[in-house]
């Protein structure tokens, strides 16, 4: 191991820079649905070795040298980020005519611009680094606040953070409620990059001690959390209806009364032998293809279809005002037995260039819109508020890649929460399996159960621990019939994982510095 080691950190130029683009690529092996963990330790212990090669002439200026630190971050990120989200090209393809043009900077542009927060990343540690432990904690930390602000700059896009390659399954879920998702991120950069201390002397064996403790500590914990009796609450019927409606015909007039017909058989079948009623039905995101207000019937007919006590949620577009003032929304709507809408939440985290287009009307004057933009356009809800099912359970709405956030699906009333998507504009690609394993990790946060509707999948619930209890496979169309428990109370351990994350990072932080300081004392 030493010779490869050797011979990484030898490396420069092109080569350089290809090495961190292929780490980086593989790393993505780590990240559902292929779950290689294994692929992280390969990425990261490369990444630390491309670092300790990163020097640069003594007369070279302070910014010069960053450039270098820089430059393999970048590069190691953009290899990721392109094998991680080729996919977000396919909704272009959907209306090939109007945004095939575009599919290079989807496929490229976006991870070019992602690949920058690593590139900070790697910036950031090497400051702090030095030749032992201390410059996989510095990597750590950096990592670590690289994917908050990747979580919250410019909207945020935090899709495949480096933690949920350390949370393959519901097992090693259940720390991520006590270290919170950017604790998570620092942690598992760190444990992933120790076998590049395999090749220093005396320091291998500490990085094989902390890995053990670490590894220990997560498997442990996992046990621990999911043997621990969860109290027994109220329980909730639930029908969650996945029509796999394709993308390219949603909008099509032609279809409007097809995808209406679908949708109302399959909420009005009979449940199976043995299961009860449904109390809640659910559809997916933007489920009607047309506003209520240009079909009136639509809402008899779901009105007809809903049977005693039954209330619906469905995703649809929702207007208000009128003329040149109209606004849309992308919604949750709540309809009763009556076929009455008695309260609808509006999706608050739009999509840029999907659902909206920043500074629009610079685009408006070229002729642009919005990937999924069929009404002129979505308009951001302001906020975000439980739905009540029944007298005594309510429902948090999130839509579509709202879920993804960690920071807004917090803890609160609500018994569970409801995720209506629409992921049909991504095919059969790793996108929904991405998504639905975000969604996990948001149930395992929160302590509280999920039910998620996706039109073309993957649909189902995820109970309050990450475990699936039922779902759809991808492309099937058919009704759901779950029985959802739900907690009387919260489970987690800890009601501030948001907060502890951050005692990891600075812990990081002063264990790097720290290193580091000694390191320069005694080499002084």
């Amino acid at each position: 191991m030493e010779n490869l080691a050797a011979r990484i950190i030898l490396l420069w130029g092109w080569r350089r820079s290809l090495l961190a683009l292929l780490a980086g690529a593989f790393g993505v092996l780590a990240q559902a649905p292929i779950d290689f963990f294994p692929a992280g330790f390969v990425s990261f212990t490369i990444l630390v070795w491309l670092l300790d090669g990163a020097t640069a002439d003594d007369r070279d200026t302070f910014w010069r040298r960053q450039r270098v630190n820089f430059a393999i971050g970048w590069w190691f990120g953009f290899g990721y980020f392109v094998a991680g989200l080729w996919w977000v090209g396919q909704a272009l393809l959907v209306d090939a005519d109007e945004f095939a043009w575009a599919l290079p900077l989807a496929v490229l542009g976006l991870p070019a611009g992602l690949a920058i927060f690593y590139g900070l990343a790697t910036t950031v540690a090497r400051l702090c680094w030095s030749n032992g432990i201390g410059r996989i904690a510095a990597l750590a930390f950096a990592f670590g606040v690289a994917e908050w602000l990747r979580a919250t700059a410019l909207t945020g896009f935090p899709w495949n953070a480096i933690g949920y390659a350390a949370m393959p399954l519901p097992l090693l879920m259940q720390s991520v409620s006590v270290t919170g998702m950017y604790g998570m991120n620092a942690l598992a950069v760190f444990v992933f990059a120790l076998p590049a201390l395999l090749v220093s002397g005396r320091q291998r064996w500490v990085g094989l001690v902390a890995g053990l403790v670490l590894a220990a500590a997560h498997v442990g914990f996992g046990y621990y959390a999911l043997g621990r009796t969860v109290p027994a609450g109220k329980s909730l019927s639930v029908r969650i209806v996945q029509p796999s409606i394709p993308q390219g015909g949603k909008w099509d007039p032609e279809y409007r009364d097809n995808i209406l017909a679908t949708l109302l058989e399959l909420s009005a079948r009979p449940p199976e032998e043995g299961r009860p009623r449904p109390e809640l039905i659910v559809w997916p995101e933007t489920a009607l293809p047309f506003l209520f207000t240009d079909r009136p019937d639509a809402l008899g007919a779901i009105g007809e279809m809903l049977q005693d006590g039954q209330k619906l949620f469905l995703g649809a577009v929702r207007s208000e005002g009128a003329g040149a003032a109209v606004r849309y929304y992308n919604s949750v709507i709540a309809i009763d037995d009556t076929g009455e809408i008695v309260d609808a939440v509006d999706k608050v985290h739009l999509v840029p260039f999907g659902e909206y287009l920043p500074f629009q009307v610079v685009f408006d004057r070229l002729g642009l819109r919005a990937v999924a933009d069929n009404v002129g356009g979505f308009s951001a809800g302001t906020e975000r508020r439980p739905i009540k099912v029944t007298d005594t359970v309510s429902a948090l709405p999130f839509i579509c890649y709202e879920v993804i956030f960690p920071g807004e699906v917090v803890a609160n009333s609500a018994e569970l929460i409801v995720n209506l998507t629409n992921d049909a504009w991504f095919g059969d690609t790793p996108g929904p399996y991405q998504h639905f394993r975000q969604a996990q990790i948001r149930a395992v946060e929160t302590g509280k159960p999920m039910v998620r509707a996706a039109n073309n999948g993957i649909s189902g619930v995820i109970d309050s621990q990450g475990r699936i209890v039922d779902a759809f496979a991808q492309d099937a169309v058919g009704a759901l019939d779950v029985v959802v428990r739900l907690p009387t109370n919260s489970i987690r351990i800890l009601e501030i994982p948001h907060l502890n994350g951050i005692f990891i990072l600075l812990f990081f932080a002063i264990v790097a510095c720290g290193t580091n300081s000694i390191a320069r004392i005694r080499s002084g």
